[in-house]
This record gives structure tokens, sequence and C-alpha cells, in this order.
């Protein structure tokens, strides 16, 4: 998987339509979403919510909408128990939110009742995205005509595409190392089903130097890189702190002087906390205008948690991330 339509042909390829269960479904943006999935052959949504303001919603939207299957349930709590009851009941293989918060779809998700929980996980949300081509600077320093350096100056695009990976921008608050260590794995997991076999992982900070206890997040990367030499994460390569530029730019990383295998080359950036890697996600789709596909994973089924600020073809790449890790046999 080399882009976010890899993804999305794979899926069509494989021939297998799995159900999602949508709840609660009366917004346009979360029926515009599943039913250009089911256009594509993505996946077959089970609606449940509001029949009338669902049908309202949908009128302009699908002629046919009456022809899918759908539960009728006014109370949203009640929707989202009745999605997770459908997948308890093998009837539906994934779970998509609707116009609900997302604690409301992971309580019902974490219940022990649900069967949806994998002992001794937690569940993380992975965002997916194509990397942005980098600039290809000279390597000499020697000056030109104008005074600046060669090495100043891009010489060129690395266009070769690939995917990168995100996360946590939008479950675990303020994770503990413990919890960084799981978010981790559950990353490097998606990265392997992608195809990435040695996933390479930045620990994002706003130093590549351990600052403790003034950047508490300097320390936990620090020890996620040590303990990643330890083969805690397998053969996964893992560096930390990393500032942003280092993970990803290689001119960046020559010209600090970091040389690690990561630096400039990471194919997984974890965030310090919710509020950096929020703000991280919304800079690629809102200010690079990027599709940028995300599923809650650590669970036994992907859980689909679009926002109404995403994009359409967002929407339409996480459906078929949860798709696709669901048919590779789990959600991380």
């Amino acid at each position: 998987m080399r882009r976010l339509d890899d993804i999305i042909r794979a899926v069509q390829e494989h021939g297998s339509t799995l159900r999602v269960a949508i709840a609660p479904c009366a917004e346009r943006f979360v029926l515009r979403a599943a039913l250009n999935a089911a256009r594509l052959g993505l996946a077959q949504p089970v609606f449940i919510g509001n029949r009338e303001r669902s049908c309202a919603a949908a009128q302009t939207l699908c002629p046919n909408f009456a022809d899918f299957e759908f539960i009728d349930c006014d109370d949203d709590d009640e929707a989202v128990h009745k999605a997770v009851e459908l997948y308890r009941e093998g009837r539906a293989q994934l779970i998509m939110k609707g116009l609900v918060s997302t604690s409301t779809l992971l309580k019902a998700v974490l219940a022990k009742d649900a069967g949806l929980v994998t002992p001794g996980g937690i569940m993380s949300l992975v965002s997916v995205f194509d990397a942005p081509p980098q600039a290809v600077e000279s390597d000499s320093d020697a000056l030109d005509k104008t005074g600046a350096t060669e090495s100043a100056r891009a010489t060129g695009v690395d266009q070769a595409p690939r995917l990168m990976l995100l996360t946590d921008a939008g479950v675990n608050i303020r994770p503990n190392l413990q919890r960084k260590m799981d978010i981790l794995k559950n990353a490097i997991g998606v990265a392997r089903a992608l195809g990435i076999t040695r996933p390479r992982a930045a620990v994002l900070a706003a130093t590549e130097k351990v600052n403790f206890p003034a950047m508490p997040a300097t320390l936990d990367a620090d020890l996620l890189s040590k303990m990643a030499a330890d083969g805690v994460f397998g053969d996964a390569l893992v560096a930390g702190p990393l500032a942003l530029d280092l993970a990803v730019s290689p001119t960046s990383a020559r010209l600090k002087g970091v040389d690690n295998p990561v630096a400039g080359h990471a194919d997984i950036l974890l965030a310090p906390d919710i509020e950096s890697g929020n703000i991280l996600h919304k800079a690629i789709g809102m200010l690079l205008g990027a599709p940028i596909a995300s599923v809650v994973v650590g669970s036994k089924a992907p859980v689909v948690v679009p926002s109404r600020g995403d994009s359409e073809r967002s929407k339409l790449a996480s459906i078929a991330l949860a798709v696709f890790l669901a048919q590779q046999g789990g959600a991380a």
C-alpha cells in the first residue's frame, strides 16, 4: 500500500463486502459517506436511528435509500448499543459513529458484554495519509553567485509515494509511558497490515534533547526508543525524542547532524498527547487539504469515527481503511 487510493482499490478487489452498523445516522455527513462507500462497493451500511429524520436527510442523496436495511431508533444512546449488538450477533462486522460523541460510542464498545474488548490492549486512533513529497537539497556548501550556499537551495523533490501514520489524535488524552507503548504497538500493527514490513516510528516532541522535568514527553520518547532497542516493538525502528522536522525531512536531519534511520524517514508519528496530535491531524487535513483516514483500533473490530469537519474523501478513506483492516483479520 503506497497511497490511500491503494487501500480503496484493495477493498474493492477483495470481493467480500462487510456490513457496517452506523449509529445514529440522521445526519447528512454520515449518510453521504456511507452511501458513497456502498456505491463504490466498499461496505454495506446498516442504518440505525430516527427513520423519519434520516429519510428526509437522504432524500436528495439517494433515491433508493429505503432499500437499505434500517433499524428505527429515536434514542442516540440506544442506537449506539444496537450497533454493538449487531456486531455481537454477527450481523455487522464494523461500527461507525454518527452524530454522537466519540466517548459515548467507545463507552458502548468497551462494555464487558459488547464482545469487542481485546484482553490486555487499549484502544487508540490511528490516522493514515499520503506522505507529502520532500524537497531534496544539494550536499554542497559552496557559495553560489548570490552568496547563498547550494545546500540552501532545493535541487529536486523525492516523489516516491508512501503512506504515513499519525497516532493518537482522538482517544487517549494524556497517555503515560505504558499507554504510549500500547498506542505505538497499535500503530505498528496497522503499519504492518498496510505492507510496511519494518515500520520506522518517530516519537515526537518539541526538541531532540531530553529536557526533564520541563518537557516530560522528551523523557517518555527517550525511554520508548530504549525499549525498541531491547526488542519491545519487534524489529520496528523507534527513535525519539524527535521534533517534527527531524522526523519527516531528510534535509533537516542532515543539517542538524542527526544520524538515525528513522530521522527524515518516519512511517509513524507518535504524538505526545491528544492536543498536539489533534492539531497535527487537522493541519494535515485543513491546511494541506490532504485526505486522512482515521480508525479506532485495539478492539476486535475497527471503529470508524468521522468528524463533520472531515472532507468527503477522508470519510470515504476512513471506511475503506476500517474494512481493509477487518479483511486482514483484525483491528490492529
